[in-house]
């Protein structure tokens, strides 16, 4: 950012992790400058639009409409929000989700609807989106596995500010310059888009077709499919693997727990986040062992299966399934293919939150060789997939650093530390 200059004069803000501020900016506390909007109602008709924190992207304040909107009836309680105002994410504010709206509607309860007052919804927007104001959000919320934010601690926290005009050209220049970086992001974000779709059809072709091109080849009477090498076998998920339907209450919370939201949509990789859902030793949950295949079977779009390496426990929106006549990861590489995931949706109940049964995924057919092959094409697999890992994991951390560089503008941009009206 050295390319930007800075202000003429500063002075000492009072706020330790900014220092100074441009002279003529001031500072106060967010509720002297916006208030909170707290209309809540239970009679909203569902075709009112409806925002859940699942629709807001983490840390870009992009509004990311999803199929999974929560809200579940006309009778649930929802929030209201009108144009302009900002909604920020209360649970889990490490997320760092804030939107201002475009037009009025209905929202998750688990939102704080602000009306800027006097400031620009936008400068409010992204003063809360900073790492640093995030960081004394999440110093004063609640709870460990659910923390919340609440208004009287987000209200007391300082901001500093111009004027209106000024902050409008501010937001003008911050608009032009890290439309520059979104582009790059995008840019790179559909190049692992791309190598997602050959990842994929390279694993559907393997567990489909084999590695062979020159195998005598047999009608498999599965339509999607068509033909597979002659020596396969054609059986149903429930004549391979069994369910595990082993359910307790009383396990330690120093156990393993994997919530759906430790498993990665799509890869078949673990992923442990901090937001865990267990919430208590007398919790229900379902118990596996080594080898299981957990696969969610809540909205199962998501395709959400990955293959334990140890005992442990685990959501009840898990499936827990023993691969008996079958390498366990051929049941799982099956179960997340994408034309295997369509037949699964296709018998799902639940049109908010879809969900699959053991009934159905037991009756969905599988081709397969014996189980030397398979160990052999997985072989094959894992070498070719490592090189496209790779290549996204490069693109991965290029995002990464993208994705800092613009949160390290914006913040100096709304701490003036940098000079961008004239920009």
């Amino acid at each position: 950012m050295s390319q930007y200059r800075a202000y003429p004069a500063y002075k000492d803000s009072g706020i330790e992790w900014i220092g100074q501020v441009p002279e003529h900016w001031k500072v106060a506390r967010v509720k002297r400058l916006a208030s909170l909007r707290n209309e809540r109602r239970n009679d909203v008709s569902t075709d009112t639009i409806y925002i859940g924190l699942e629709d807001v992207e983490a840390g870009s304040g992009q509004y990311k409409p999803t199929n999974g909107s929560s809200r579940q009836s006309e009778d649930s309680t929802v929030g209201i929000f009108y144009e302009g105002d900002v909604l920020y994410g209360k649970l889990r504010p490490y997320l760092r989700k804030a939107i201002i709206s475009e037009m009025a509607g209905c929202c998750s309860t688990e939102f704080l609807v602000l009306r800027a007052e006097k400031t620009e919804p936008r400068w409010l927007q992204e003063w809360l989106l900073t790492p640093d104001v995030t960081h004394q959000i999440v110093s004063g919320c609640e709870g460990a596995k659910m923390p919340r934010a609440d208004w009287g601690h987000i209200g007391s926290i300082e901001v500093v500010y111009p004027d209106q005009p000024e902050q409008a050209k501010i937001l003008t220049s911050l608009d032009r310059e890290t439309a520059r970086i979104d582009a790059l992001i995008e840019k790179k974000t559909r190049f692992i888009e791309l190598l997602n779709e050959k990842r994929q059809a390279l694993i559907t072709h393997a567990v489909t077709k084999g590695l062979d091109p020159n195998v005598k080849m047999k009608d498999s009477g599965i339509e999607w499919i068509g033909q597979v090498p002659e020596h396969w076998k054609v059986a149903r998920v429930k004549r391979l693997a069994s369910l595990r339907n082993e359910r307790r209450n009383d396990v330690s919370t120093d156990t393993i727990y994997i919530g759906l939201e430790d498993v990665e949509a799509g890869s078949g990789q673990y992923k442990p986040t901090n937001g865990s859902s267990r919430q208590s030793e007398d919790s229900t949950v379902g118990i596996f062992y080594e080898g299981d295949v957990l696969y969610g079977k809540l909205r199962p779009y998501l395709r959400k299966a990955i293959i334990s390496e140890m005992a442990g426990c685990c959501s009840t929106e898990f499936l827990v399934l023993r691969a008996e006549k079958t390498e366990p990861r051929w049941l799982q590489e099956w179960l997340l293919t994408p034309d295997v995931t369509h037949q699964i949706e296709s018998g799902c109940e639940g049109a908010k939150m879809p969900r699959a049964d053991w009934g159905h995924i037991g009756s969905i057919e599988v081709v397969y060789p014996d189980q030397p092959e398979q160990a052999k094409i997985l072989t094959s697999l894992d070498r070719e997939t490592a090189r496209i890992d790779a290549l996204m994991d490069k693109a991965k951390q290029s995002i990464t650093l993208l994705k800092e560089r613009r949160a390290a503008f914006i913040t100096a941009a709304v701490t003036g530390q940098i000079d961008l009206r004239g920009k």
